[in-house]
């Protein structure tokens, strides 16, 4: 449980920095869409790799397939909402919220960061060990998040000690959140963790092609394309622990 609080604690810790950046860093575009790119890869590998890569009963590739299909299906759904809402951006880190979205993404990424962070306790379940390639890449994806929500709140009105304490608030949430994937997803059958991988691994895949591959594409220009490469090799790499 220690090594669960830890690491969620680890990849909650990039939304606080995201938002100081946003905050006080002014960031090139082009950058934050290199990050962007390399963070896709890693994350489409953690998803391949990681989650749904070692199935050993027998019905676990049944239980994983529709986990995916679930997973792919809800983070679709709440995409959709969360657009309506004006959460669009939350992936982007534009100087610029259209409508004054700010808060709306910030609730974007409270949806975005809690079950990722369960994710981080269930990885432990599975290996005894934290998974590198879930952390960085949730890590990764969590910087860009709370930096645009960040840029969003300032907009809005909200005072920069205000805009911390929200931030402060979503990191408890999120280090608390993959305690509790560890601890009630550790006494279920081994079916159910393949479930829940599976669930988890569609939800990324989905929010990967929606949101993050867009966006890396237009700030950084087709060299994306090779970084992207780049961190997809760096996942399957610390998957197969020779890093």
């Amino acid at each position: 449980m220690t090594g669960a609080l830890l690491w969620g604690a680890v990849a909650g810790g990039a939304l606080l920095l995201g938002a100081i950046v946003g905050l006080y860093i002014p960031i090139p575009r082009k950058l934050t869409g290199f990050i962007m790119a390399f963070g896709t890869g890693v994350l489409i590998g953690a998803a391949s790799f990681e989650l749904m890569g070692e199935v050993e009963a027998e019905r676990g590739h049944s239980y994983v397939i529709f986990g995916f299909l679930i997973g792919a299906t809800l983070f679709t759904l709440l995409e959709m909402v969360i657009i309506k809402k004006g959460g669009k951006e939350r992936k982007r880190s534009k100087e610029k919220s259209e409508g004054h979205s700010g808060m709306a993404i910030f609730i974007g990424s409270i949806m975005d960061s809690i079950p990722e962070s369960v994710i981080i306790g269930v990885s432990l379940i599975k290996s005894n060990t934290v998974s590198w390639v879930i952390v960085l890449a949730i890590f990764i994806s969590n910087i860009p998040e709370a930096l645009s929500s960040s840029v969003g709140l300032r907009k809005d009105g909200y005072s920069r000690r205000k805009i911390l304490f929200l931030w402060t608030i979503v990191f408890i949430l999120t280090t608390l959140s993959s305690v509790f994937g560890f601890v009630v997803f550790k006494e279920l059958n081994e079916l159910y963790i393949y479930l829940v991988s599976g669930l988890a691994a569609g939800g990324i895949i989905a929010m990967v092609a929606s949101t993050m591959m867009p966006e890396a594409f237009e700030e950084g220009g087709p060299i994306v394309g090779l970084l992207s490469a780049l961190g997809l090799l760096c996942s399957y790499v610390l998957s197969s622990g020779k890093l």
